[in-house]
């Protein structure tokens, strides 16, 4: 027998049909796990009435919304594959993407109908979310569906977010999802009686399953907002709503910033998750001091993206790690030379297991490149194991930089940079020098109320924590920082 996951929406609304699946923070709108159990039905209806069948490819451009979850779990009923899109690209940016993918509809939201249209040339067929999409479906039958879904099935395609350049498509499997459901429901003690928030870009891996589609595996409750509130969250966290979140260091810089962060009872709210880029240990301090636990983790779009979460109970000792793997999830530290480095030493992340994608949609190349001969991905990502088995990103391959023949990497000078009072963030490349090799040059965004520091004060000041060949020399005031949608600073942009 072909190994296979049953239909998820149709097992959840056999189990606790009534309950509550998910509620529009916005809207007051709620779904119970039997209505999305429906509504997927009649939207895989719809879909297979456009002519959609299985392998075709179904665009979606859109912020968060329930409709996003109901047609994922119609593709999935019928073997569509679902291919979210970035509404944050102009259309001449979606067009390469399309000609990648080749949909045959696109759905899309009121609030991106302007970048739709240009699109429309693009795509045999396109509907509105706000209009034809919502009569249709309702007026669909429900579709029998497929009673299984094969494991290594192709569920939907997430684009990479593009930090050195063009945007390849990693594929997502059925089984990914599940692996992610265990490697995050594990370590957050993630049931049904747990209510999560949803309002990360659908378009990137963790607006989908950090923690949302793990939460709808488990029974739990999702609040979607269609894009972060910091007002709005501190309402939820405040009034007890929320049980688990995931964020990226960009939310909680603004939560640290806000002038309710010191009144609001953060630990209401029992776990809090960062990813997507190095949570600063200042920024860890921060919510230490206001009794919150960051759990730092890390991971991949290609690993499903859950890897690494920190045990909460070792925050405040391990300041910086992202702790240690995952029950499913496979991992080596390897060195130039293919092997296994010393525990200490640095070298390349690798991953194994059954989270990591089988590689990129239409791009052969790029997957054989991405993985080695016996099968392990290449993350381009460096870390060491401290003597405990913590793990530490200490930065990518590609901004690593030689100084004077040592090695320099960048996440270790920008978090010295970010102890500097007046620093909100950090971002060090290197630079040609002709005396040296390569220098570092260090990009700042001032804290909020406090005047840029000089270039001789910041010289001092990383002198003081860090040998002299990693110390920039060079300083320059931003007043932002080109990013990614997980915000990660596009260094290659600077």
């Amino acid at each position: 027998m072909i190994p296979c996951i049953f239909d998820i929406t149709a097992k959840r609304a056999q189990l606790a049909g009534g309950d509550i699946a998910m509620e529009e923070v916005g809207t007051g709108r709620t779904v119970t796990y039997a209505g999305l159990d429906e509504r997927a039905d009649r939207a895989a209806a719809l879909l297979a009435d456009c002519g959609v069948g299985e392998g075709d490819r179904v665009a979606i451009l859109c912020r968060n919304r329930i409709e996003f979850f109901e047609i994922l779990f119609a593709c999935a009923k019928i073997g569509a594959i679902l291919v979210p899109l970035n509404w944050r690209m102009p259309a001449a940016e979606i067009r390469p993407l399309l000609a990648d993918c080749a949909p045959k509809l696109l759905f899309w939201g009121a609030e991106d109908a302007e970048v739709a249209a240009q699109l429309s040339a693009d795509i045999p067929l396109s509907l509105a979310l706000d209009g034809d999409y919502a009569a249709r479906r309702d007026d669909s039958p429900r579709h029998a569906g497929r009673g299984t879904w094969s494991a290594a099935g192709i569920w939907y395609l997430l684009y990479t977010s593009g930090t050195t350049g063009q945007p390849k498509a990693v594929i997502y499997t059925f089984t990914m999802a599940m692996v992610n459901f265990i490697n995050i429901s594990q370590p957050v003690g993630l049931t049904g009686r747990d209510t999560t928030l949803n309002f990360l870009p659908l378009f990137h891996t963790a607006g989908i399953n950090l923690h949302t589609l793990p939460t709808l595996i488990a029974g739990g409750r999702v609040l979607i907002m269609p894009g972060f509130d910091v007002d709005v969250m501190l309402d939820l966290v405040a009034a007890g709503r929320v049980d688990a979140i995931f964020g990226v260091p960009a939310i909680y810089q603004s939560l640290s910033l806000h002038p309710r962060f010191a009144e609001v009872d953060l630990t209401r709210l029992r776990s809090w998750g960062c990813g997507g880029a190095p949570l600063s240990d200042m920024l860890v301090q921060r919510f230490l001091e206001r009794g919150v636990r960051v759990c730092n983790g890390m991971g991949m779009t290609e690993t499903g993206p859950t890897a690494f979460i920190m045990d909460p109970n070792r925050v405040a000792e391990k300041v910086g790690s992202v702790g240690k793997p995952q029950i499913l999830c496979g991992v080596r530290i390897v060195g130039p030379d293919g092997e296994d480095v010393q525990p200490g030493q640095a070298g390349e992340l690798w991953f194994g297991g059954p989270g990591v994608t089988p590689g990129y949609w239409n791009h052969p190349e790029a997957t054989a490149a991405a993985f080695s001969p016996d099968g392990w991905l290449r993350s381009g990502d460096l870390a060491r194991a401290d003597e405990d088995g913590y793990y530490y990103v200490v930065g990518r391959i590609k901004e690593m930089f030689i100084s004077g023949g040592e090695n320099v990497y960048p996440a270790e000078v920008e978090n010295v940079l970010t102890r500097h009072p007046a620093i909100l963030e950090a971002a060090v490349i290197g630079v040609a020098d002709a005396t040296w090799g390569e220098v570092g040059q260090a990009h700042i965004l001032p804290r909020p109320g406090h005047a840029p520091p000089s270039p001789d004060d910041l010289t001092r000041f990383c002198r003081e924590r860090l040998a002299a060949f990693k110390v920039p020399k060079r300083f320059i005031i931003v007043t932002d920082f080109p990013r990614t949608a997980a915000g990660k600073v596009q260094k290659h942009r600077l």
